[in-house]
């Protein structure tokens, strides 16, 4: 049998606009080709103490347990599911899309006594729905998506804590889609665990979850701590508590081991902890609010391009993610072949959905790195060409003019704010 032989990994390029991952700033990218440290190396855990310091502050939090999980997105979600969720104890999980699914199936993979409190695919939840539910259920921890990157919904969370806190409910919050894009302030809103990804607002790879935990959360989970048989000390006693349901994600040793005594659990992932620093620290950079701003402002401009084009947008758009759109499929066009005529001939990827969507609404990105207007014009010029090319009557050009007008307003709106805070006006500087 002849070994084939393979070319080097050389991909064309592609512009990233579809629910994630989206292109990597590349800053991230280059902080990812230093040279790789040993885990106990001192200048690497200096560098996963300021991993820490710097997600505390994108997160909004002094909880001590600022950290990264080796892994992507939803390694978060489980660990701290597995974690702080013991076998029969109730969990509530509201499910508006396919990552309230997802939180199901973890809570039953983890033997809790799990309930759901469904929304329609393209809504959201109130806070009465949620405290009744609530009150009904009882549970130990109530978990929900801030971002549904499915639906493009986003759920607010302003009212939630203190909702849970005044029935002892535990907040667990995945913001996947949504952390980085959107204010998350995890502190002031009482949230107890919040995960997320690098791979959309914070423009790195897939591949390293950035997790917080409340202080009461972290208490929790210590209670359960367990030490592995090779790294016990002499006379050493398990808990009375049951046993953490994984190795790889329990809390309790993955924070031992980014805590001061450094107790070996898995091998540090290198370069993911210097792309996940690195996409703090561009964030933190740029500004919480300004990151914020952009990400809203490339939603409106696509918002505007879709609509000009006579594109319908998905759902409640009271509630949509400002940073995912989700856009209906014209009857009678094959979106599948939409999708591929813009990835070969333009090179831009957009994303199709799943389950009651599937086939029915594309979903457009406009986040971290791509949150910028020539990433905004060429995806609409893409897909309008697209549509054109599937015989669908639209003006053409409209929708980047829409946009482009957008993006004008807004600089506009910005040098005008400017002027008024220097207390020049423009009259004056023409004169």
């Amino acid at each position: 049998m002849t070994t084939p032989t393979y070319a080097e990994i050389n991909p064309l390029p592609r512009l990233l606009m579809g629910p994630g991952p989206v292109n990597a700033d590349p800053r991230v990218l280059r902080a990812m080709s230093a040279p790789l440290l040993g885990q106990f190396d001192p200048q690497f855990r200096e560098y996963m103490r300021e991993t820490m310091a710097l997600y505390r502050q994108v997160f909004e939090t002094g909880n001590e347990w600022t950290l990264v999980v080796d892994g992507t997105a939803r390694s978060a979600i489980e660990a701290a599911m597995v974690s702080a969720v013991e076998p029969d104890d109730r969990v509530l999980v509201g499910n508006f899309g396919r990552f309230g699914q997802l939180q199901i199936e973890i809570a039953r993979r983890v033997g809790a006594d799990v309930r759901i409190l469904d929304a329609p695919w393209g809504a959201v939840f109130t806070p009465e729905q949620i405290e009744a539910a609530l009150k009904q259920h009882r549970p130990k921890l109530f978990a929900v998506c801030q971002g549904e990157t499915s639906t493009t919904m986003l759920q607010p969370l302003e009212d939630l804590g203190p909702l849970c806190r005044r029935y002892d409910v535990l907040l667990q919050v995945d913001a996947t889609a949504s952390f980085g894009g959107v204010p998350l302030p995890t502190d002031a809103w009482g949230v107890d665990c919040v995960t997320a990804g690098l791979q959309k607002c914070l423009a790195g790879p897939p591949g390293a979850a950035p997790l917080t935990i409340s202080d009461r959360m972290a208490d929790l989970i210590f209670k359960r701590r367990h030490v592995e048989e090779g790294l016990r000390p002499a006379g050493y006693r398990p808990p009375a508590a049951a046993m953490i349901g994984s190795n790889y994600f329990d809390l309790a040793m993955i924070m031992d081991y980014w805590g001061p005594q450094g107790m070996n659990h898995h091998t540090e992932a290198t370069t993911m902890l210097y792309a996940a620093r690195e996409s703090a620290r561009v964030f933190l950079a740029e500004g919480a609010q300004q990151v914020f701003a952009r990400h809203a402002l490339a939603g409106r401009s696509i918002v505007a391009g879709i609509e000009a084009l006579g594109l319908t947008v998905f759902g409640d758009v009271a509630h949509k993610i400002p940073h995912i759109t989700g856009v209906c499929i014209p009857d009678g066009v094959d979106g599948e072949r939409v999708r591929a005529a813009m990835l070969q001939d333009f090179g831009v990827e957009i994303g199709s959905s799943f389950g009651p969507l599937k086939g029915k609404v594309w979903r457009i990105g406009t986040m971290g790195y791509n949150a910028r207007k020539d990433a905004v014009l060429v995806t609409l010029a893409a897909l309008e060409a697209a549509l054109a090319a599937e015989s669908v009557t639209l003006p053409r050009g409209a929708g980047v003019d829409a946009a482009a007008a957008a993006y004008r307003e807004a600089e506009t709106n910005q040098s005008r704010a400017q002027q008024t805070t220097s207390g020049v006006s423009e009259p004056a500087r023409k004169g």
